[in-house]
């Protein structure tokens, strides 16, 4: 009886790990075509939630609190948002940004995650995103936990204009490191995908190209755009993507939200929830009573983020 106990135990410990291991199982990730892929080229589906702006919810960023994103809600990967605007950001203050980013890359490699590095800015800032993204490659390009997301939402920017600014930056980060994968945005917040899949950049590997929504505003229109890109041969990854108004606010849209998770799934993309964080607006997660290290009760999470903890363990098993 005592090894039926022990062998039931050690089965139901396997499969409560088993969606924090993914770097462990899938290893160095690649681009085969438009999907994703493992270092087998076997494709690969990553599901995961992003951390808020780290100048506004530092309190987050920290082991703790990626262990039980990990363990708890399964998530596979995780996005550090880097602020670069707003008070206290990045350009502001380097250290807190540093130490904020340093520590979740390393609670993600630990944890064998994968984890985004999320240069979370509205504006090109070249010369300041090559000097991180050197820096940063240097430092963590030899992990195959790491991502990197270059540019977070271009508002206004031309897709001429980003294409030069991701070869720049693409340039940068692979003298350091030759084979991790990169996130483009596009036009729009996101949106314009059909821009980049006319001119995908060119003479690169292992680059992707993202797309935001958020389910109360984007429907029909951007899940077609998605998906004739995806089809007609550009790798494409939700980075940020919540079920309600682009404002992050107003009433979830359940219905709209699982007609987006169905047509991931069923083309392979993979997509991160934003966010972990607890402003008074629907996309955050938690409440402020909520410990910042994780071990939230029911109570703690908000529905949103009830919403996506079920998504996640659904999938991710």
């Amino acid at each position: 009886m005592k090894k039926i106990i022990l062998s039931l135990l050690m089965i139901l410990i396997a499969a409560a790990t088993y969606a924090a291991r993914p770097v462990k199982q899938w290893g160095q990730l690649q681009v085969v075509g438009s999907q994703l892929c493992d270092n087998n080229g076997n494709p690969v589906v990553l599901r995961g939630v992003s951390l808020g702006w780290h100048n506004l919810w530092p309190r987050f960023y920290n082991k703790k609190a990626i262990k039980w994103l990990a363990d708890d809600w399964h998530a596979n990967v995780i996005r550090a948002a880097m602020g670069i605007q707003i008070e206290d950001n990045y350009l502001e203050n380097e250290e807190l940004a540093m130490k904020c980013m340093t520590t979740v890359i390393d609670a993600a490699i630990k944890n064998d995650l994968y984890v985004i590095i999320d240069w979370h800015a509205h504006k090109m800032l070249t010369d300041e995103a090559k000097a991180f993204f050197g820096k940063i490659a240097q430092k963590y390009g030899k992990y195959p936990n790491v991502i990197y997301e270059i540019y977070n939402e271009p508002v206004e920017d031309s897709w001429e204009s980003l294409s030069v600014y991701g070869k720049t930056i693409i340039d940068e980060i692979r003298k350091y490191d030759p084979d991790n994968i990169i996130l483009v945005g596009c036009p729009h917040w996101d949106q314009d995908i059909d821009k980049a899949a006319a001119a995908p950049i060119k003479n690169v590997s292992n680059v992707m190209y993202t797309v935001h929504f958020y389910a109360a505003t984007h429907g029909d229109y951007l899940r077609q755009r998605l998906t004739d890109a995806v089809k007609g041969g550009l790798p494409v990854f939700v980075s940020e993507c919540a079920g309600m108004e682009a404002s992050g606010d107003g009433p979830l849209a359940p219905e709209e939200h699982y007609k987006w998770i169905n047509l991931l799934e069923s083309l392979k993309v993979s997509w991160v929830n934003w966010s972990i964080s607890d402003k008074n607006e629907t996309c955050s997660m938690i409440l402020p009573s909520a410990p910042a290290t994780g071990k939230w009760t029911e109570r703690q999470i908000k529905p949103w983020g009830k919403m996506v903890r079920k998504t996640l363990r659904k999938y991710n098993k």
